[in-house]
């Protein structure tokens, strides 16, 4: 059994993606306010979400597993490592977590703590760009758990930073961090109708993520694994 009580793990979940959120949006407002260039407003905004993101995994991780994204959720709960009972109230703890930490960015920069994004971002492309981007962090988190598991902290931060640039969306690859952004009319939001095309492809992406990285990683059979560690102890 963990050391760690379940109100530890959902209280670390739902700082994690609060400070995350924070970071996302925050950075978003002040590159845009210095910037004034869309190419530098973005790396301003792609530079401390990587980085934070190590910052966060690296510490909370071995409280709740650091998941801060319902997707990642998702692909642990496929894969057995956490049950129902767990996922579901890390998903609304990682809600929660994301609008606090729209709200406290907002506050940081005298903002109004809700606002209704005007940014359009839908379509295709967009819908397609988001299930590449969460199958390649889900792949990316399942690898680091295969292989190394310390690097995971490095995996997820450098591949966010990557995905912000290679893909169309932006890479949100994060439906807690998606409905967050669905309240936020900066550089960062998302206009609340588009949010649902972003939710869906983010877990069709993880899903498929299970599955594929799943028959990679893993060439032994689960119940042949099993049988394996019994007979050779």
């Amino acid at each position: 059994m963990s050391e760690w009580s379940v109100s530890r793990r959902l209280a670390a979940e739902a700082f994690g993606t609060a400070m995350l959120v924070a970071a996302v949006i925050g950075s978003g407002i002040m590159a845009e306010r210095l910037a004034g260039d869309g190419a530098l407003t973005l790396l301003g905004n792609t530079i401390p979400t990587g980085a934070i993101l190590v910052c966060l995994i690296t510490v909370l991780g071995p409280i709740s597993g650091a998941h801060f994204n319902p997707a990642v959720t998702l692909a642990f709960w496929m894969r057995r490592s956490i049950g129902l009972s767990l996922a579901a109230p890390y998903v609304a703890a990682q809600i929660a977590g994301g609008l606090i930490g729209m709200i406290a960015a907002h506050l940081m920069f005298e903002l109004p703590p809700l606002q209704a994004s005007l940014t359009a971002r839908t379509g295709a492309g967009q819908w397609w760009a988001e299930i590449v981007a969460t199958f390649g962090l889900v792949g990316m988190i399942l690898g680091g758990v295969r292989f190394n598991a310390p690097a995971i902290p490095w995996l997820v931060g450098l591949y966010i930073t990557a995905a912000y640039w290679f893909t169309a969306s932006t890479s949100f690859a994060n439906p807690a961090v998606a409905i967050a952004r669905a309240f936020t009319d900066t550089f960062s939001g998302i206009q609340p109708l588009d949010v649902p095309g972003f939710v869906v492809a983010e877990l069709v992406g993880a899903m498929l993520a299970v599955w594929f990285f799943g028959w990679l990683l893993y060439p032994t059979p689960r119940p042949l694994r099993a049988a394996m560690r019994q007979s050779r102890s």
